[in-house]
């Protein structure tokens, strides 16, 4: 019997997420938990074998508290259960400890299977989501903005000219340009528009 918590802070979501897992005779739901800090609290009490964890909540995000829980219980497996799937939100679970990633489109059998697999110790990823993370592998220098490139990128995301950039960051148009063509270059494309675009897909941007 797997013990499972579900964390998310919509209640029903909560319960549909119960109803597809209590009708399995291999899982038994010991609980749920409503944000991060809670769950971090429900994780000590009921001792579960696998947590389903919501990314984004109020009162403690989804990726401190898989942090936390494994510091103190390294022996659970906790599966991102989530509707977000940008690489910046991927790659921040993975490194917060998660043993998975999934969307909350995932199939009930699906799911299930994943729970198990957790539970085994296996790493569980949606097809996208592994694509995603393959992608990024094969393309690093997509991930390593500078502080500066990323502060240009979002400005240029906004409309504003190189010109406006220069005088928003105290530095020279020559200068934003150069960072431009270095910002083209890590992200493999030939223009403002496909740059912001191309950051916005991998998650170097915000939506």
């Amino acid at each position: 019997m797997i013990r499972v918590l579900i964390v998310d802070d919509h209640p029903v979501v909560r319960e549909g997420i119960r109803g597809m897992l209590e009708a399995d005779p291999g899982v038994l739901v010991v609980g749920e938990a409503g944000s991060g800090d809670e769950a971090a609290v429900r994780a000590a009490e009921l001792a579960p074998d696998v947590i389903l964890m919501d990314l984004r909540m109020r009162n403690g995000d989804g990726v401190s508290a898989t942090a936390r829980i494994l510091a103190e219980r390294p022996q659970t497996r906790v599966v991102v259960l989530t509707t977000y799937e940008t690489d910046q939100d991927i790659v921040r679970a993975v490194e917060a400890g998660a043993a998975g990633y999934l969307l909350k489109d995932t199939s009930r059998a699906d799911l299930l299977n994943a729970i198990a697999a957790a539970a085994r110790g296996e790493t569980v990823l949606s097809p996208s989501v592994a694509t995603r993370l393959v992608t990024r592998m094969r393309t690093p220098a997509a991930g390593a903005l500078s502080p500066r490139e990323a502060e240009v990128l979002a400005l240029v995301a906004k409309g504003l000219t190189n010109a406006e950039v220069g005088k928003r960051l105290f530095i020279s148009e020559t200068t934003v340009k150069t960072h431009l063509l270095r910002i083209f270059g890590k992200l493999g494309v030939s223009d403002r528009t496909a740059a912001v675009t191309t950051a916005l897909d991998l998650g170097l941007l915000d939506k």
